[in-house]
């Protein structure tokens, strides 16, 4: 992959890390700002404990793509971003555009899909 590619898609990861920051902080502010004495009776209780549930599965899912996103930015600086991790080809510019971070090229990604699907 060229200098311009790798510059490019490190913006890319580098933006997607700060908006997912970003949400992140405005998340916890909102969340510290919230007080369940606020709530008139049971069912809203409820409810915004749903509400709470949901919003830390999605702050787990965050967590989990702000790793692959740093994972990603580290590829790029030991020259290993954009190459497959199983069978070692490159990655196409098409699928990394699609999914920068991801680890694997499509055959071999379909592949392990394939092997999860058979297996469960």
């Amino acid at each position: 992959m060229n200098q311009k590619d790798l510059k490019r898609f490190r913006k890319i990861l580098e933006e997607s890390k700060k908006n997912l920051l970003m949400s992140a902080r405005k998340t916890l502010s909102e969340e510290a700002a919230f007080d369940t004495d606020d709530l008139p009776d049971e069912i809203d209780l409820a409810s915004s404990e749903y509400t709470q549930s949901m919003v830390f599965r999605l702050r787990d899912r965050e967590k989990f793509l702000l790793k692959k996103i740093d994972d990603a930015l580290a590829r790029i600086e030991s020259g290993t971003f954009g190459i497959c991790e199983i069978c070692e080809e490159e990655i196409s510019v098409k699928r990394l555009e699609a999914r920068p971070v991801t680890t694997m090229c499509i055959r071999c990604k379909e592949e392990q899909e394939k092997q999860e699907k058979s297996y469960g």
